[in-house]
């Protein structure tokens, strides 16, 4: 990761621990074009790791967890990230493999933020 990437991680796993009482153990971003793609790591909690261990655990808590996070983003504008990329938020992305406890989220900005601030993928 460049040196905004590694911000933008930092701001990732901030705004989650303010809204969901805590952030992935360890993110990874990349930029490409108008997305931030980030990898996370170590998402779930103890009670969502219990959860996902019942019946229909795994896909409940997948599509929770999804849903969640995107409501989040829609209704507390991630103004952080936003002053970071100069660029406004557009529309998030989120998956998650809740057996991996390993995330995506691709968030998408109005603007090339790869072109403004470099990126650590290979080409």
């Amino acid at each position: 990761m460049n040196k905004t990437e590694a911000e933008f991680s930092n701001l990732v796993k901030a705004f989650r621990k303010r809204h969901m009482g805590r952030g992935p153990s360890r993110i990874t971003t990349t930029f490409c074009k108008s997305w931030a793609i980030c990898e996370m790591e170590g998402n779930l909690s103890p009670v969502e790791k219990f959860i996902a261990g019942a019946e229909d655990g795994k896909q409940m808590l997948r599509e929770a967890r999804t849903q969640w996070v995107k409501e989040l983003y829609r209704n507390h504008a991630p103004v952080e990230m936003e002053q970071l990329l100069e660029a406004k938020f557009v529309e998030l992305f989120v998956d998650i493999d809740i057996d991996k406890d390993f995330g995506m989220s691709i968030f998408v900005f109005d603007s090339d933020i790869e072109e403004k601030f470099g990126s650590s993928r290979s080409i």
